[in-house]
């Protein structure tokens, strides 16, 4: 009767089977810790530590590594498992042993966990049980049959135990020793092996005689398996154990602040240069404190890659002030002048100007904006290099007018500036001279990217705007090379002075001093000033941040390379290619039929397109009249107009400005003071006729200025001189 039934129990049994086996399959999760939260770690490029954030529940336990090294993997084995290289996950009779004794003593003493039931027990978190013990041996062996024993090392390694809030192998060799892990001596490898044994007893303030004996031990069972020898093991025994745990690294603390949370981040930071550059820029700063300058930031790129390699957020953390947290690096502050050589190279590339163009440098006043130099002064005419060398302002607002705040303003954010945040327009013809505000990371990284447009081999695309090596570059390049050094060192005549393309910038009020320098390998961008915003008379580009960019430049590896003019000479006007053109040494435009001295120079495209010479008449170099005025007194050996007519204009208004809207000032006493009208004459010994709304208001020569205090109200004030000549200004005055 029995028989005819074994065939229907069959695919009972087998369906039974199928689901134990399936149920075994798929018991263990994907992901054994996948709640658990890690330290935010941060490496330089070489793989070493920069610097580390707790855990979001208050552990240092950093993200897990695929392997261990050697020696610990050897100590904790030995200390833990010894057969651990053998067994499937479980070892029964290590089980059997620990059972018996539990029975003995009537407590738990003992627990046979192997390693990989351990890893399970990290894993889930539960109740040390009977049954749980089961269903952790259960799953170790299904832990065996997905991974390696070297990843269950690992794992074991990542979210062991160490005592007080360390959790992990390398957070225990980073907080006990100093060092990473496969950097430990065979006796700090045997001290970490034992702790997770009882991390709650054994502790650097506490239970340490206990912790010295199980380390000992353990060394001596090394020596008896032959993993370490006698005088090794002699060593070690004399190694004292740590005495508090130690701060983490901290050499980039603010660049650590910025990168992704709760993960391992591998930089492009160079861990030795970021440590000369970090020293160099605090001992700056310590210097700089004592003149009220308390905050101090740099930027290091490798230009030919565009990756960062040095990052000092805010200089000198260990001095107490506000601010000290602030990364300056990443603030927006306002700009000053370091965006004048975008405007530059972008004027030359659309063939605006060319490398030497006469720039006005006469005073204006555009709707109430009237910029001003940084030394007060005009000077009528300067060639645009020297313009942008000098970081003149006036130049700069004409040209920005020529080229465009809205296109300008696209240039700038095209070039990765994400601090432009409101409407062209509301920053105006100020935008070029700090009317913005800038990033010093953001900054930097503009500028390497123009050093990297004209750099062979380098990986960085090339600048926004161009499909080719940029010629307009090298020329600002060039310029920048000019900028008067504050060692007042001269490249030309040491050898040894390294060569540099740099910028200065000063913000309003001596808030902000920015430097920026390039070499073809590196950009190095600094910036000084308060984090809190309190301006400090004196703090300028050049004596406080330029200094600091040519001390960080000393640290990096010397070169006596510099940028290669890009392109080959052509002549054909409607190629891509930079072409060889005639140029007026005088005016710095092309040159015109009566321009009697020129050069050749390889320009780009566009600028073949430009205006000739306007400047050459008649066989005489003549300057409008306002800029002449400014010009001449320094340019002594500038002749002017030799000849009636060999000008078109033969006077103008040096101030005020067509359109200007004037408010009059007054005395003490309440008295209008009113304001001085300024005209240039091309003639040394004009006599000019004034007039105000049509009547007749004073006569002079040689030195054309005449005081007024016009009603309030809208005016036309009109100078005539004695060949009929007359020019006209309307303007408006103010309450």
């Amino acid at each position: 009767m029995a028989g005819p039934r074994h065939p229907r129990l069959r695919p009972g049994i087998s369906l039974g089977l199928a689901v134990i086996l399936l149920a075994y399959l798929f018991c263990l999760p994907r992901n054994l810790f996948k709640d658990t939260v890690y330290s935010t770690v941060v490496e330089s490029a070489e793989g070493e530590l920069l610097g580390a954030r707790i855990a979001e529940d208050g552990q240092w336990r950093f993200p897990p590594c695929d392997t261990v090294p050697e020696r610990f993997a050897t100590a904790l084995v030995q200390f833990e498992d010894r057969h651990f290289r053998w067994h499937p996950g479980v070892n029964p009779v290590a089980m059997g042993r620990a059972l018996v004794q539990n029975l003995r003593s009537g407590h738990v003493v003992s627990g046979g966990s192997t390693i990989t039931m351990q890893v399970i027990r990290l894993s889930r978190q539960k109740e040390r049980t009977v049954k749980q013990k089961l269903i952790e041996s259960i799953l170790a062996t299904r832990l065996e049959l997905r991974y390696s024993k070297r990843r269950i090392l690992a794992l074991y390694a990542s979210h062991a135990p160490f005592g007080g809030n360390v959790v992990g192998l390398e957070a225990a060799a980073w907080r006990y020793f100093g060092r990473p892990a496969s950097e430990l001596s065979w006796a700090e490898a045997a001290t970490l092996a034992v702790l997770p044994n009882a991390p709650a007893t054994l502790h650097l303030s506490r239970g340490r005689e206990e912790l010295l004996q199980k380390r000992n031990r353990l060394l001596k069972r090394l020596l008896e398996h032959g993993d370490i020898g006698a005088d090794t093991y002699a060593a070690a025994l004399e190694e004292p154990l740590p005495q508090a745990p130690l701060p983490l690294p901290a050499f980039a603390p603010h660049y650590v602040e910025n990168c992704p949370k709760g993960v391992r981040t591998r930089t492009s930071l160079r861990i030795g240069l970021q440590k000369a550059v970090t020293a160099a820029v605090d001992r700056q700063s310590d210097d700089l404190a004592r003149e009220g300058v308390s905050d101090l930031a740099a930027v290091v790129m490798d230009n030919r890659t565009g990756e960062v390699v040095a990052y000092v957020g805010n200089a000198s953390p260990y001095r107490e002030r506000p601010g000290v947290q602030v990364d300056i690096a990443s603030s927006p502050r306002s700009t000053g002048s370091i965006l004048k050589p975008f405007l530059y190279e972008a004027a030359l590339e659309e063939g605006l100007i060319l490398p030497r163009t006469l720039l006005p440098d006469i005073p204006v006043n555009l709707g109430g904006f009237a910029p001003q130099n940084f030394d007060r002064q005009f000077y009528g005419a300067v060639p645009a290099a020297e313009a942008l060398a000098r970081s003149l302002n006036v130049p700069a607002v004409f040209l920005l007018r020529q080229y465009g705040v809205p296109k300008f303003y696209s240039l700038l954010q095209a070039r990765g500036l994400t601090t432009l945040t409101r409407s062209p327009e509301t920053y105006g013809l100020s935008l070029i001279l700090g009317g913005a505000e800038g990033r010093l990371d953001e900054i930097t990284a503009a500028y390497s990217a123009m050093a990297a447009s004209v750099i062979t081999g380098s990986e960085q695309p090339v600048m926004a705007g161009t499909d080719r090596p940029s010629l307009a570059t090298w020329y600002t390049l060039d310029a920048l090379k000019e900028v008067n050094r504050p060692d007042e060192l001269d490249w030309r005549l040491i050898r040894s002075v390294r060569k540099a393309a740099w910028k200065t910038g000063t913000s309003y009020g001596f808030r902000d001093a920015w430097a920026v320098g390039m070499t073809p390998e590196y950009t190095i961008g600094v910036w000084a000033g308060n984090a809190e915003g309190q301006g400090v008379p004196g703090l300028t580009g050049a004596r406080t941040a330029g200094p600091v960019m040519f001390d960080i430049l000393g640290l990096l590896p010397a070169s006596n390379d510099w940028f290669e003019m890009p392109g080959q000479a052509g002549h054909d006007e409607n190629s891509d290619r930079p072409s060889l053109a005639k140029v007026c040494v005088a005016s710095g435009y092309l040159a015109g039929p009566e321009c009697p001295q020129t050069e050749e120079l390889l320009l780009p495209s566009a600028c073949l397109e430009s205006d000739p010479c306007p400047y050459h008449r008649n066989g005489e170099f003549v300057l409008p009249p306002a800029m002449e005025w400014f010009y001449k007194p320094h340019h002594p050996e500038y002749v002017g107009a030799g000849k009636k007519g060999a000008s078109a204009q033969v006077m103008e208004f040096i101030y005020p400005s067509s359109g200007t809207v004037l408010y009059l000032p007054r005395q003490l006493s309440g008295e209008v003071e009113g304001v001085v009208f300024r005209v240039a004459h091309h003639s040394t010994d004009a006599t000019l006729w004034w007039h105000l709304d049509q009547s007749f208001v004073g006569e002079t020569r040689f030195i054309h200025e005449l005081r007024l205090a016009p009603p309030i109200g809208k005016h036309t004030l009109t100078v005539v001189d004695g060949d009929g000549n007359s020019v006209t200004l309307p303007f408006t005055v103010a309450e």
